[in-house]
This record gives structure tokens, C-alpha cells and sequence, in this order.
């Protein structure tokens, strides 16, 4: 048994699936993230499946969270449908209700937040709100894990009975007249595609042409349609789409009336508007953004990230030494030894020593998130970014990209428009990922100790700056046109979720580890045997000997403009192709892993540093983002041309960044 969760964004369908199915997917305080739909079983339900659809305000393929919606409950035929609703914001939540009833699916409404409407001395008439809808009401709040056992049998009870919704004509007038005229003139080709009459007419009398094609209609029919519609227009004074909404509107309306005892105005609201009059005014809103990343960093990288890693280095070392001892007291083969000591332990050792600053940063990011405000961030950012050509939805894949770039680009299949896709997937990777946090943190702390949060702060800031720039001239050259509309629910604030929070911080460890003992593992062993043996597999004394020295002197000249012309270097930002935390395990294999800063402070100078920071920010993503590029663009040719344009630029960024450092 399928039930369908269907309902706005930021209503609480997330953690309603979570808390039905015991799934952890992460349900932030921000709107839209549910990209596509996912399924779970539910809890002492056996075989009752529940699926997290995204966040919609309507049934028109408008946006691609509308399409899949759309698409599912039309073509993949659920049995039941799960409506949550906002019962603080019943009036805008019902519209949706009153489409999904057209779908004739056995449905049930629930009553998300419940506790919230009690708690500000609002009310609803459960019963009178069943009768008027004609389907099951059931209250519940998914964060309190109140009335959930109530909705699932409720849900399993309307599915096995076949109870479909018994009300569908919520029209009079001139709308009633025209959505009856086209359900009778286009019943038998509904009939053959599988779809609902009364959904398929309202569609088409709104003037829905995806609805249209799907219908097949000859010439003589869709001129009918149109008769039809431009009747109700010309009866009703306005065009036909406004036509629909108001008859919905007014249908809403009447109910709320009736069996509705509005919330009063919450705390949380109240705050929000304090709040916000700081937070998205016109002026303080970016000042305010900057100096809470600044914090952020501050934070991240002085007080409390960077004793815990000082912390895991030492443990790391000692482990180390342990089991160089042990490994040489057992009288282990020498090449051997080094492979383990030299090779695994100093590269992957490097990356997990800073596994407490990427896991502080993103429990900072994340409680920011969970509170609400980088929604804000997204609208605030709206005007900016129109300026080159994009809308501030734009800006949602973005600020994913400072975790991961995969799933950021992945994300860009939320915009409906294929030219602001193809813009924000370009301009993705600018955002900083996590991956390259490691570097950061090693270059900073060894030549920028006093002013290591300031100069973090700065390389992100950067690579926004030179995202929004880049973003600037595409707009205006390859890619010209209008960004689309931007709807952006802001919802209140909120004291972070603890739960969230440490899943959050869980996955991040989690993942950082697993591609420590994977990608970096092999990475770390590959750099290993290259750099201890030469073309003729023999063992060199001298690393300059190897194999690996050979790749790296060949494309170490490219490098010498910015400033690092060894070969170690060089070695260090090919691997960093495969992921970019591989550049410090190859740099500690390279060389000392037990004083790599002191190493690095000879190969640079501080400029050259600097230097290396800005190439490393903006060169190429790792091989998985480029997948992922080539995944959504639908182009190999598009995602190779991120790979060498942004390495092209890199080269020309880190070039001006040494010549000023130079002269400074």
C-alpha cells in the first residue's frame, strides 16, 4: 500500500515522514528541501509505504518540485493520499486540498501543528471541516509525535475501504458553468489517458497546456475549450486562471469562516518580525550575513575547532608511532613498514586530524539553517543576483554547495528554468565545498596564525564574489534572457532541533571518514608507490627519482607564474581532481606528515600560499561534481568545460593574487 505525503513546503511533511517511518532525513527549517520523492515503510504498518513528495502550492507543472509531484500522483497512481497542512496557515494550505480532491484518491487531511494553534488559543471544527471536504480530518503534530497513530490507521482504513472524497464541485457561477461544459466535452479522452475528468477540465479552463497535450485533443475540441473559457472570462471580468483561484479562494474562505478560531499572533511570529528588521533590511541585511560567517568562522577555527584538532593530530602521531614500533619490533619488511607508516598513516592520518573543524562548521551551518535564517539569506540575495540574471532560488543550490557540490548540482533541477539551471549548475562550484576545508585550515593556520578566521572568511567571500561576477558576464553574453519569478516562503524562526543538528554533524563525520578510507585511502597508497619507485619498479632513495616525480616536474613549470613550481605541489592538485581533501594526504605522504606546516612554510612563501589558496578554491571540482554537472546538463561537453574553465580561471585568479602578494 502507497500513501502519497503531498502538501506545501515548510508544512512539516518531512518530519512526518521521518517520525511515521523512523527514517533520518534531515527536515530543515527552510523550504524546498524535499527535491524528489522518497519512500519508507511505515512503522508497525507492514507493508503500508509512505512517500515524502516535494513541497507544492499547486498542481501546475510550473516548477520541477510541481512536476514530480504531479507526475506521481497522475502516472504512478497511489493508493491513498496523506494532504499535510499547515494548521496554522489553514487558509493558503487548503487550495492544494481542493486539487487533490479532484484526483478521486482515497485521502486523508492532516492537521500538522496542532499543538501550535491549541497553544496560541486558535481552534478548528474538525467535524464540520470533514463534512464540507468530504474527506477524513485527523489532527496532528508531527514534532510532538502527537495523533500519529490515529493518521496512519485513519490513512489504511480510507485505502481498504476505496472511500473516495465525496465533495468535488466547489464552483458557482460562471466557473461552474465553464469547468462542467469541458468535463463533458472532454470525459472520453480523460477516460483513455487515466486521468481524473474533473482535474483535467479545472486544468484546462485555467489554461494549462502541459494538461492539453496530455489530452490529445483534435483542433475542433481545444477551439471549444476556448470558447469556453473566454466566456467565463468575459462573464467574470477577469482572465481565467485569477477566474479559478477566486472561485477556490471563496470556497476557502466560506469554510474558514465557519469552522476556523484563528491562532493569535504566536511569540515565534513576533520574534521573527523583530528579528527581521534587522536580519532582511536593506541595508544591515548583508553586513549582518558577513559578520555572523565571520563569527562562525572565528569560532570554527580559533576557540573550538582548532584545539580539538591539535587534540586528534596527537593521537593520530602517537597511534602512529605505536604501530611503527610494533610493525619494526615484529621485523615487518621494510617497504612494507613504509607502506603502512609513510603511506596510509600520513595521508589518511592528515585528513582525519581534521575531521573536528568540518564537523564544527557544519554543526554552525546547520543550526543556522534549522533556525530559519538562511532562508532569509536566499531572499535577501534575490536582488542582488537579478542583477546578473538570476533569482534568488538560485541562490538555494548555492549555499548547499559550501557543504558538497553533488548534491547542490543535483539540487539546480528544483529551478524551472533551463537557463537559470545551466547558469546556477556553472556557478555552483565557486561555493567552497567542505572538502577543501582541510586545506584551508593547514595553509591558514601555518602562515596566517593571528589572522586565520579573517583570512577563511575572505576565500569564501571571494568565491561568491567571483561566482556572482562570473554569473555576471554568462547572463549577459551566452546566456541572455529574464530570470523566472521567485516564491520564497519565510518561516518563523525557531530554536535549532538537537536531533537535526547531530545528524547533521553525524553524516558529515560519517562521510568525511568513509571517503578517508576510500577514495583517500587509495589515493594515499597510489602516491605512495609512485613516489618510492621509479620507471623500472625499483626502490629509489631520493622521491625527486620517482615516478611521480617525473609527473610532477612535467606540469610543475604551469604552476611556477603562481608561485609553487615543485613538483610535490603540483603532484598534490592532480590528485585533488579525484577529491580535494587528497591534496593534504598527498602533500603529508610527500613529505614530513609530522611537520607538514613547518614543510610547507619552505615550499612557500606567504604569497605563493595565498596564491595556492585562491587556485585551490576555484580550480576544477572533484570528478564526482563534474559527474553530476554532466548528469544535469544532459552535456559531457558542458561539464568538461567547467573543468578547464574554472581551472583557466583558477590559474589567472591564483596568477594576480601572487603578483600583488609580491609587491605587498
Amino acid at each position: 500500500m502507497i500513501l502519497a505525503l503531498a502538501g506545501n513546503q515548510n508544512c512539516g511533511k518531512t518530519t512526518l515522514f521521518n517520525r511515521l517511518t523512523g527514517d533520518n532525513r534531515r527536515a530543515g527549517n527552510f523550504p524546498g528541501v524535499t527535491v524528489e520523492q522518497k519512500s519508507g515503510e511505515i512503522i508497525g504498518s507492514k507493508g503500508v509505504f509512505a512517500v515524502d513528495l516535494p513541497g507544492v502550492y499547486s498542481l501546475t507543472s510550473y516548477t520541477s518540485e510541481e512536476t514530480i509531484s504531479r507526475d506521481f500522483l497522475l502516472k504512478q497512481k497511489p493508493d491513498g493520499i496523506i494532504n499535510v497542512i499547515d494548521a496554522t496557515n489553514i487558509e493558503r494550505s487548503l487550495y492544494l486540498t481542493l486539487q487533490l480532491i479532484e484526483l478521486r484518491i482515497p485521502m486523508v487531511l492532516a492537521l500538522n501543528m496542532m499543538d501550535e494553534v491549541r497553544s496560541n488559543n486558535g481552534g478548528i471544527d474538525i467535524l464540520h471541516m470533514k463534512e464540507a471536504l468530504g474527506i477524513p480530518v485527523v489532527p496532528v503534530s508531527a514534532a510532538k509525535k502527537q495523533g500519529l497513530s490515529e493518521l496512519t490507521d485513519k490513512a489504511v482504513e480510507t485505502v481498504k475501504k476505496r472511500a473516495l472524497p465525496k465533495r468535488l464541485d466547489f464552483c458557482d457561477g460562471a466557473v461552474h458553468r465553464a469547468i462542467h461544459a469541458v468535463a463533458h466535452l472532454i470525459e472520453d479522452h480523460a477516460q483513455r489517458q487515466d486521468i481524473p475528468c474533473r482535474f483535467a477540465a479545472t486544468k484546462l479552463v485555467e489554461g494549462d497546456e502541459e494538461m492539453l497535450k496530455a489530452l490529445l485533443l483534435d483542433e475542433n475540441e481545444a477551439d471549444m475549450v476556448e470558447h469556453a473559457a473566454a466566456e467565463m472570462e468575459k462573464e467574470t471580468g477577469t482572465d481565467r486562471g485569477a477566474a479559478v483561484i477566486d472561485m477556490r479562494y471563496r470556497f476557502i474562505e466560506e469554510l474558514c469562516r465557519k469552522c476556523v478560531v484563528k491562532p493569535e499572533e504566536s511569540r515565534e511570529y513576533r520574534r521573527s518580525v523583530r528579528l527581521d528588521g534587522v536580519l532582511t533590511h536593506r541595508i544591515w541585511a548583508i553586513p549582518s550575513f558577513l559578520g555572523i560567517m565571520l563569527a562562525v568562522f572565528s569560532l570554527t577555527f580559533g576557540v573550538i575547532g582548532a584545539p580539538l584538532s591539535a587534540l586528534t593530530v596527537s593521537g593520530i602521531n602517537a597511534l602512529s608511532v605505536a604501530v611503527g614500533g610494533a610493525l619494526s619490533e615484529y621485523g615487518l619488511n621494510p617497504v612494507i613498514h613504509s607502506l603502512i607508516v609513510d603511506g596510509i598513516f600520513a595521508g589518511v592520518g592528515a585528513v582525519l586530524s581534521f575531521i573536528p573543524i568540518v564537523v564544527t562548521l557544519f554543526f554552525f551551518l546547520s543550526v543556522l539553517e534549522d533556525s530559519g535564517y538562511m532562508a532569509r539569506v536566499a531572499y535577501v540575495m534575490d536582488k542582488p543576483l537579478r542583477k546578473i540574471g538570476l533569482s534568488g532560488k538560485s541562490f538555494v543550490p548555492m549555499l548547499m554547495g559550501f557543504g558538497c557540490s553533488v548534491p547542490a548540482i543535483m539540487s539546480t533541477r528544483t529551478l524551472s528554468s533551463e537557463r537559470d539551471k545551466k547558469i546556477t549548475v556553472l556557478l555552483t562550484p565557486f561555493m567552497s565545498c567542505g572538502a577543501k576545508l582541510p586545506i584551508y585550515a593547514l595553509f591558514t593556520a601555518a602562515f596566517f596564525p593571528r589572522r586565520q578566521a579573517f583570512v577563511m572568511a575572505g576565500l569564501y567571500v571571494a568565491g561568491v564574489a567571483l561566482g556572482v561576477f562570473s554569473g555576471f558576464v554568462l547572463g549577459k553574453s551566452v546566456f541572455r534572457g529574464t530570470p523566472v519569478p521567485f516564491v520564497l516562503e519565510l518561516p518563523n524562526y525557531r530554536f535549532p532541533s538537537a536531533k537535526t543538528v547531530l545528524l547533521l554533524m553525524r553524516d558529515k563525520a560519517k562521510d568525511f571518514v568513509q571517503r578517508a578510507f576510500t577514495v583517500i585511502f587509495i589515493a594515499s597508497v597510489a602516491v605512495w608507490f609512485l613516489q618510492s619507485f621509479d620507471t623500472r619498479l625499483n626502490s629509489v632513495a631520493d622521491g625527486a627519482d620517482s615516478m611521480l616525480a617525473g609527473i610532477g616536474k612535467s606540469v610543475s613549470g604551469l604552476f611556477a607564474p603562481l608561485g609553487f613550481a615543485d613538483w610535490r605541489v603540483s603532484t598534490a592538485l592532480i590528485t585533488g581532481f579525484a577529491a580535494k581533501e587528497a591534496v593534504i594526504s598527498t602533500l603529508a605522504v610527500l613529505t614530513d606528515a609530522d611537520s607538514l606546516g613547518g614543510t610547507l612554510r619552505f615550499l612557500f612563501t606567504p604569497a605563493a600560499a595565498l596564491s595556492f589558496l585562491v587556485f585551490t578554491l576555484l580550480y576544477t571540482p572533484c570528478v564526482a561534481a563534474i559527474a553530476a554537472a554532466k548528469r544535469e546538463l544532459g552535456s559531457l561537453k558542458g561539464a568538461v568545460a567547467i573543468m578547464v574553465c574554472q581551472t583557466a580561471f583558477a590559474w589567472g585568479c591564483a596568477f594576480l593574487t601572487y603578483q600583488i602578494g609580491r609587491l605587498l
